[in-house]
């Protein structure tokens, strides 16, 4: 005769199903638990019954009692009853860890006031000395973030494919709520290929895009409500501005470099030649003002190489032999005044890469 055995954990990932529901029917009414009687009565197999009274002792909704000379009955449990004795160590587990969490917060709560105590000082200024502290700060701003986004990403064109595959995560996101994003990339944006795929993909839900051959820097604003701008020693930290007329400030600098801009949804279509000889012309102003070449490059977002690239050209096609030189030759033929180009023809590195 097949008794149910001791039970063991009750495994609330395991499930219990139909059939569990019918055996403990079954016991209900019959009060025995013995597997080829169930397995008979609920027109399963033998093997099955003896499962299904596993389950539902380890359940603890099956209880086997021993009578008089050795017998066993087996009673079905109340539900609520089994769930009292399962819940009692796990509720147990909770407290304890409740009390745990308590004490970690009675530790950490000086620290927490000392911490705010310095931001207070800073009047509306946060500073966030780490990348993780950067970036749970602004994975916060954009769970937040209701109404509107404005980026300026300098040095566009050198952003890695998984960077960019990131970022279209976070932009499909906020896009979904019915945010308005807008972000400004350095013309050299439009020669990189993980560029335009990325830009493409978001303008197809509804981001907005341009591109200028010079920008302010590198600057996120949520809502108008929150800046983040990078820290000057160039390390992965930031500063969080939340004093409204610095934030307000900074978005009226963002929308002056928006208008100058030129829309970038499909980097194909979209005047190359003319981005070109505007990077061209942007670069032949900065030699003359004497920038060197690592300014330059910061100041249009490329390559040191691609700067040293277009800089050589620049000084064969004036014939100068120094930046003094190529910076009066410049003037010389005008190439300085607004609108100035090179005889009317793009610049021989077109490709700003």
């Amino acid at each position: 005769m097949a008794v149910l055995g001791d039970s063991g954990p009750f495994d609330a990932g395991g499930g219990l199903g139909e059939s569990d529901l019918a055996v403990y029917g079954w016991v209900l009414e019959k009060r025995t638990g013995e597997a080829e009687a169930v397995a008979e009565g609920v027109g399963i197999t033998a093997g099955e019954a003896g499962a299904s009274l596993e389950r539902l002792r380890r359940a603890r909704l099956l209880h086997a009692q021993t009578g008089p000379g050795g017998s066993q009955a087996v009673f079905a449990v109340a539900p609520e009853t089994a769930l009292a004795q399962l819940a009692a160590p796990v509720e147990a587990r909770i407290r304890e860890q409740q009390a745990g969490l308590a004490g970690m917060r009675e530790d950490l709560g000086p620290f927490v006031a000392r911490y705010h105590q310095r931001r207070a000082r800073g009047e509306g200024l946060e500073l966030l000395e780490n990348v993780q502290d950067v970036r749970n700060t602004l994975n916060q701003a954009s769970d937040r973030c209701r109404r509107e986004v404005l980026t300026s990403q300098p040095g566009g064109g050198s952003r890695v494919p998984e960077a960019m595959q990131e970022a279209l995560v976070r932009d499909r996101a906020m896009l979904a709520r019915g945010i308005r994003l807008r972000t400004l990339y350095h013309h050299t944006a439009r020669f990189n290929g993980p560029s335009q795929a990325y830009v493409a993909a978001a303008s197809a839900l509804g981001g907005q895009y341009r591109t200028a051959h010079e920008l302010f820097g590198r600057l996120i604003v949520f809502d108008r409500e929150v800046a983040f701008i990078p820290v000057r020693d160039d390390s992965w930290g930031a500063v969080v501005i939340r004093e409204p007329s610095t934030v307000a400030y900074l978005c009226e600098i963002f929308e002056q470099a928006w208008d100058r801009a030129t829309p970038f949804a499909d980097a194909a279509g979209q005047g190359l030649e003319e981005v070109s000889r505007e990077i061209h012309e942007t670069i032949i102003r900065l030699l003359a003002a004497g920038l060197k070449d690592e300014a330059i490059a910061r100041r249009l977002g490329m390559s040191l190489r691609t700067a040293r690239r277009h800089i050589a050209d620049i000084m064969q096609e004036l014939g100068a032999a120094s930046r003094f030189q190529a910076g009066a030759h410049a003037a010389a033929q005008g190439l300085l005044a607004a609108g100035g180009g090179l005889e009317g023809q793009p610049p021989s590195g077109a490709n700003a890469g």
